[in-house]
């Protein structure tokens, strides 16, 4: 079998040295775990795909959309396309679906694949028209073939691990789109591979067979090269706020999880639950910042020893720095006071540089963009993990990247690398910790000052009967005025929001950057981002607070709407 920088490869070499250890199990249609597929049986069964594949001429560089549940045809397939050298285009099937046609025409694939009600929309919407391949994991109108087809056409074709290389394109991932237009982010296989390693080393996972919860199902991709078994949660993955934490707690005790991966509005169910979790020995939690009041009760279910941590990252460039959540625990006064949130200590080996805020591109890399230290700037990353292309997005690569020519060595020419814009703003701490203050493209700039997210919103946050607020500017920018929506908790009587109103106002008023935050206006349920379920959407929210103002419903200074 021929070597190659592909993500794939740990899986025969699981397969040779566990084969009977068990790589993931699966719920059925009831809920029950009856499904279990061995390392050796999910590097057969792949090989077959992948060979069944290349005879429909799938091959190394075609791109074939994924649109399949995670079920084990879902793992069966993308370990089959990574071995064929073949490109997976995952799009996230909750987004607008106007953005999802955009998405999938832009992606141009070769190949289909997808449940049976994913091919009958493709025909009905005209998704992915250049695709001369079309599969579907069930008998379908529309399709060429079932993906059981497939596998038996490529039975006893042998190991089908393709020599890719580093540069290799591995898969389009687009971007939730959550705060804009989803953009398909190219992953090279050197970017699967540096995620890995970097993970392993930033969370101190070992080889030792542990097993994982992973509810967002992507992340299970990465569970062969760590030598872990996955257990696929029974539970939407589009939906992880509405997770039933039974079912969890049933999986997790039953099969002994000792991982658990999921977003914040996961952990949240699973905090307010309070069934300790007694085999767990790590939690990872990414997408957004986890509220202080999540880890402290999570922290008080898991074993004394057990880690929480909370990596932050992006579609683009995952991981940039950890922060384990005793120390964002300390740290919690210093957010509720308006410091940001500290996401920790950048992942080695990358360099975490802060630039003065532009919303224009910048073509070349110049050491006279960085801000002084301790100052609020763009965050931006540079790293073996950081993607370098959008697929097809020119103007939008121009935005997010940055040409860098780095020192040369004695007679020779520096080496080029590309520098990620987060599009994140924040800070370094004296002590080398990475503080996140929020989007770039969400930041309030009044006529005297720029206002942060994630510096003004926990301060109202510490209210009492506040579930949580979110920050807009109602205006252009560089003459907006800020205006906090209010999500209250549950059960709060309409006729108590001038009160609240009031009390936010004061505790506003303790702080110099909260103090001329003084309009409020009360929504029943924030929109937040599909794939987490984390993300708040403060586009869709400056909308609507534009008009609950216009319309005299905002509580503004000295007034009190009916």
């Amino acid at each position: 079998m021929t070597d190659a920088c592909n993500i794939a490869a740990a899986l025969p070499r699981m397969a040779a040295e566990v084969p009977e250890r068990i790589a993931m199990r699966c719920p059925g249609r009831d809920g029950r775990y009856d499904v279990a597929i061995s390392y050796r049986e999910l590097d057969r069964r792949s090989d077959a795909i992948a060979a069944g594949l290349a005879k429909r001429g799938i091959g190394r560089g075609s791109r074939s959309v994924v649109m399949v549940r995670p079920t084990p045809e879902f793992f069966l397939l993308m370990f089959a396309l990574f071995k064929a050298g073949a490109v997976p285009v995952l799009v996230d099937p909750g987004i607008d679906k106007r953005a999802l046609k955009q998405c999938l025409d832009e992606a141009r694939p070769d190949a289909f694949i997808g449940v049976p009600l994913a091919m009958f929309a493709r025909v009905l919407l005209g998704w992915a028209k250049s695709a001369r391949l079309r599969i579907g994991t069930r008998r379908a109108l529309f399709a060429d073939a079932t993906l059981a087809e497939i596998e038996r056409e490529g039975q006893g074709a042998g190991p089908q691990l393709t020599a890719t290389a580093p540069d290799d394109v591995a898969g389009i991932l687009f971007t939730s789109g959550s705060t804009g237009v989803p953009k398909g982010v190219v992953y090279r296989h050197r970017h699967f591979v540096a995620q890995v390693d970097m993970l392993r080393e930033a969370l101190g996972i070992t080889a030792d067979g542990g097993v994982d919860l992973p509810t967002f199902p992507p992340f299970a991709l990465f569970d062969p090269a760590l030598g872990m078994t996955s257990i696929i949660p029974d539970m939407d993955p589009t939906r992880p706020a509405k997770a039933d934490p039974r079912k969890l707690h049933a999986a997790i005790e039953r099969f002994g999880v000792t991982q658990l991966f999921g977003s914040p509005a996961l952990m949240r169910v699973l905090a307010d639950h309070g069934q300790p979790l007694s085999t767990v020995a790590r939690v990872t939690s990414a997408g957004a910042p986890v509220p202080a009041d999540v880890v402290a009760k999570m922290r008080m279910l898991l074993p004394a020893d057990a880690g929480f941590w909370t990596p932050y990252g992006a579609t683009e460039c995952l991981p940039v720095a950890v922060i384990e959540g005793r120390e964002l625990v300390t740290l919690r006064e210093r957010t509720a006071t308006g410091a940001g949130t500290c996401v920790g200590r950048p992942v080695p080996p990358n360099e975490v540089r802060i630039i003065r805020i532009t919303d224009e591109a910048i073509p070349e890399w110049s050491d006279a963009l960085l801000v002084k230290p301790g100052q609020v700037g763009e965050i931006t990353v540079a790293g073996p993990s950081a993607t370098d292309t959008y697929f097809r997005r020119e103007a939008q690569t121009r935005l997010a990247k940055i040409a860098e020519t780095q020192p040369a060595a004695a007679g020779g020419e520096g080496a080029r690398r590309i520098v990620h814009r987060m599009g994140d703003l924040g800070y370094v701490d004296a002590e080398g910790r990475l503080w996140f203050c929020g989007r770039k493209s969400q930041r309030v700039v009044t006529a005297a000052r720029t206002l942060c997210t994630e510096q003004v919103e926990p301060v109202f946050d510490t209210h009492p009967e506040v579930r949580r607020t979110a920050l807009v500017g109602i205006g252009e920018r560089g003459a907006q005025r800020p205006l906090l929506c209010v999500e209250l908790n549950a059960g709060i009587a309409k006729a108590e929001r001038a009160r609240i109103a009031d009390e936010l106002r004061h505790l506003g008023e303790g702080f110099v950057h909260t103090a001329h935050v003084d309009t409020f206006a009360f929504h029943p349920a924030f929109p937040v981002d599909i794939r987490h379920n984390a993300k708040i959407g403060r586009e869709k929210l400056a909308v609507w607070a534009a008009r609950e103002l216009r319309a005299g419903r905002a509580f503004e200074p000295a007034t009190a709407p009916d």
